[in-house]
């Protein structure tokens, strides 16, 4: 196992001094997909034959599976744990054109929506993950039943030497954080050998190891790849370490789930769009208001996209720092929207934060479906309402039904439902083709997952 300040960290280098290239892209659920093939054809600048679509789920039929991957060389970086290889992300195409269920030319197509509406975006993330020992899970005998378990030694238990209390680790140094030598083996990687600029990590509220890595904003793609690379180098470098990165939504029900907050302003030039110094409440301009009555027009149709499992409804639930009702409001967290105000309104810092994604959703997807439910606000003038400065967990269920405040779906499958009856705003930078693959292998998903109980159901009937 590596530890703290072993040479993990280099740079680029000469390029003749690769060997290898691992091609890299997602699938529409997310998940990386990797292929190495020798540098110098990575190097030449053509697609390279290489992919078959229909053994990714929701790419393509077996009759039509032939795919290209043609490598963003911009991308490059090396794997500091892979000798002579270097790594590039990689748009997919179908013979001479993009194929149109690619994520990445989703996030592509945003941008130059954007572009055409006079736009650029700056996208900032927070993502945040846990690492624990080991993640257990018994599937050999489903008929028998399913369980699992997470082992982390910074919870108090037989042979551990944990010291964190539950839902109050924010902030924790070590040796309390018994992780923080393995989060920083992951910004240095993160910054020396892949060019991202972390501005800040540390221990997040859960107890479970649970940390945050905040890194410089920039172009709506380029966050997203970054997303992309975060989740990778996170889980090589914590299974060198002998550990396991864990992005999913709420791996364990008594403590805080993992979120992927997302900052969004847009500019025209060098002008900060959602900037208006004569604001009072937040120094925010009529384009901010109408981009964030977008978002909340169409959260109830957006969390398919960004909250895409079932599990992320176990997260979006009262009482763990998530969002469920559809308000916004300045330095709110219990807002679906927040405006961050921790200084004085500037033309640098005024931003919109959208709490509801989380790390299990595909980065390209939602960062595109974000801006375009944003676009689609000002594109219709959409009046966000007054903002909330209450706690809206506290109000009283009368008195938020007075108000109007809407909820998040509290289901996957309801979500998907507000997706299918919801959706005009994406078709600028979503295919029809992508959307209804996504929207068949989310629900296949949904309702394939319903059929398992879990652990806490047998524990509650049982004894009926």
């Amino acid at each position: 196992m590596l530890g703290t300040g072993q040479k993990l960290r280099s740079h680029i280098g000469a390029k003749d001094s690769f060997r290898w290239m691992e091609l890299h892209f997602t699938d529409l659920a997310g998940y990386l997909r990797a292929v190495t093939v020798p540098y110098e054809e990575a190097a030449k600048g053509e697609p390279l034959p290489l992919l078959d679509g229909s053994s990714v789920k929701g790419f393509a039929g077996i009759e039509e599976s032939d795919l290209a991957l043609l490598p963003d060389m911009s991308t490059t970086a090396r794997l500091p744990w892979r000798k002579y290889t270097a790594r590039a992300i990689s748009d997919i195409y179908k013979q001479d054109r993009r194929f149109e269920r690619d994520p990445r030319a989703a996030a592509q197509k945003a941008e130059q929506v954007l572009s055409a509406y006079g736009y650029s975006a700056l996208v900032g993330v927070e993502v945040e993950f846990m690492l624990v020992d080991s993640i257990t899970i018994d599937v050999h005998n489903p008929l028998q039943g399913l369980c699992y378990k997470v082992v982390s030694s910074e919870l108090p238990m037989e042979g551990s030497q944990g010291l964190q209390r539950i839902k109050d680790a924010y902030f924790m140094p070590q040796p309390i954080d018994r992780v923080g030598h393995v989060r920083n083996e992951i910004a240095e990687t993160l910054e020396d050998s892949f060019g991202i600029k972390v501005e800040a990590h540390h221990h997040e509220v859960a107890a479970l190891g649970q940390v945050e890595i905040d890194f410089e904003a920039g172009t709506l793609t380029l966050t997203a790849d970054r997303v992309v690379t975060i989740k990778y180098v996170a889980r090589n470098i914590a299974a060198l370490q002998g550990m396991t990165a864990l992005f999913m939504p709420k791996p364990v029900a008594a403590d805080n789930g993992n979120g992927m907050h997302v900052h969004v302003s847009l500019w025209r030039g060098s002008h900060n769009a959602f900037y208006d110094e004569s604001d009072e409440y937040a120094g925010l301009s009529q384009e901010a208001r109408y981009f964030i009555g977008g978002l909340l027009e169409h959260a109830r149709s957006l969390a398919a996209i960004v909250a895409p499992t079932v599990n992320s409804y176990r997260r979006l639930v009262p009482g763990y720092e998530a969002p469920v009702y559809i308000v916004w409001g300045k330095s709110n967290r219990s807002a679906v929207i927040r405006v961050p105000a921790y200084t004085q309104p500037s033309p640098r810092s005024v931003r919109i934060e959208f709490r509801a994604p989380d790390p299990s959703s595909n980065p390209y997807l939602a960062l595109a479906a974000i801006v375009a439910a944003g676009l689609d606000g000002i594109k219709k003038k959409i009046d966000p309402g007054d903002p909330l400065d209450r706690n809206a967990y506290s109000l009283d269920p009368a008195v938020r039904r007075k108000m109007g405040i809407r909820e998040l779906p509290r289901t996957l499958e309801e979500a998907l439902d507000e997706l299918e009856s919801d959706n005009e705003y994406l078709q600028h930078v979503f295919s029809r083709e992508l959307l209804e693959a996504y929207i068949d292998i989310k629900r296949h998903e949904a309702r394939r997952l319903a059929g398992y109980p879990s652990p806490v159901e047998v524990y509650e009937y049982a004894g009926l």
